[in-house]
């Protein structure tokens, strides 16, 4: 019985998908693939059953989500360790060994972060994510020759979820991702709840994948920035974010980055998702901040302003 699931999210583009599954197909681990197809219109799920009859197949009738949709794929499986695959990634033969190997070296390492290169393999897309001291997520490593994917700076949080590895008893403790965060932030939610529960995370810069880019909702669109910009605002509130001693940098970090977004874009759609995740968080608890040792606070305000630029499209 395999030790590793893999859990691949699907919403039409099917010609992506194949190329995952096939590049799956050449691991040196054995694995389950588990695949939820999230409300496609182009006979996704059915071609991937007939062409992968061993894959486990869940078919959601209208796009619910990532989250749901990953938590639905995720639902299929039991193995020991979980990963979490966009079916944008090429990833090579040797992926799913070099990036559970964190998690069979250390029982207290709960997720791992995989080294996402750019289609021209010669610069990072990122190798897990980082967070000032605002809880704003950015790319490691992104933009930078793939030869420094092992520097440790800045601070790991933990992974992103574009391909990840992850302690399946951990993520059933903490529930899985937060499915009212519709895409853009979920990831990120959970290695925050993994990190102030007590776990630890890793990179993994051996465990190398192509990421081909966002083709679900396209870069920069009105709908992806509405949805990074609610996911924002929903883990602003859950977190406490205006009521911590970072408030005003907070504050004012949001508003830069919504006016700025509202010049070049010509819409409201920042801010309206922005209003939308707050308001969605009011009557929920707070959730605990991570431990100082998960944030990295050498990045000053000037330097998050710059990160933000194109970061989940806010």
């Amino acid at each position: 019985m395999p030790t590793i699931d893999v859990a691949v999210v699907a919403y039409n583009h099917f010609e992506l998908t194949q190329s995952c599954l096939e590049h799956l197909e050449r691991q040196t681990r054995e694995f389950n693939l588990l695949v939820c197809d999230n409300g496609s219109t182009d006979g996704t799920a059915e071609r991937v059953a007939e062409r992968w009859p061993l894959a486990k197949v869940s078919r959601l009738e209208t796009n619910h989500g990532f989250a749901t949709a990953c938590n639905t794929a995720v639902g299929l499986g039991s193995a020991d360790y979980l990963v979490l695959m966009n079916n944008d990634v090429d990833c090579r033969p040797d992926f799913l060994e070099r990036v559970v190997a964190p998690l069979e070296n250390d029982a207290d390492v709960a997720s791992v972060a995989s080294l996402m290169v750019r289609p021209d393999g010669e610069r990072i897309d990122s190798i897990g994510l980082t967070a000032d001291a605002t809880l704003s997520p950015f790319p490691r490593h992104t933009g930078r020759p793939i030869g420094e994917a092992a520097d440790e700076r800045p601070v790991l949080l933990g992974p992103a979820g574009t391909a990840a590895a992850y302690r399946r008893s951990a993520w059933d403790a903490l529930g899985g991702l937060d499915e009212r965060i519709h895409a853009y932030g979920e990831d990120f939610d959970l290695v925050v709840r993994l990190r102030a529960a007590g776990w630890k995370t890793a990179a993994a810069p051996d465990a190398v994948g192509i990421h081909l880019g966002s083709a679900t909702y396209g870069h920069r669109s009105r709908r992806q920035r509405q949805y990074g910009g609610f996911g924002r605002a929903y883990l602003m509130r859950r977190y406490g974010l205006l009521k911590r001693r970072e408030a005003a940098r907070t504050a004012l970090t949001e508003a830069i980055v919504v006016a700025g977004d509202a010049v070049i874009s010509r819409d409201l759609a920042a801010l309206q998702g922005r209003i939308a995740g707050w308001r969605a968080a009011r009557d929920l608890p707070k959730l605990a901040f991570p431990p100082p040792e998960a944030i990295d606070h050498d990045i000053a305000f000037r330097e998050a302003i710059d990160r933000r630029r194109g970061v989940y499209s806010q």
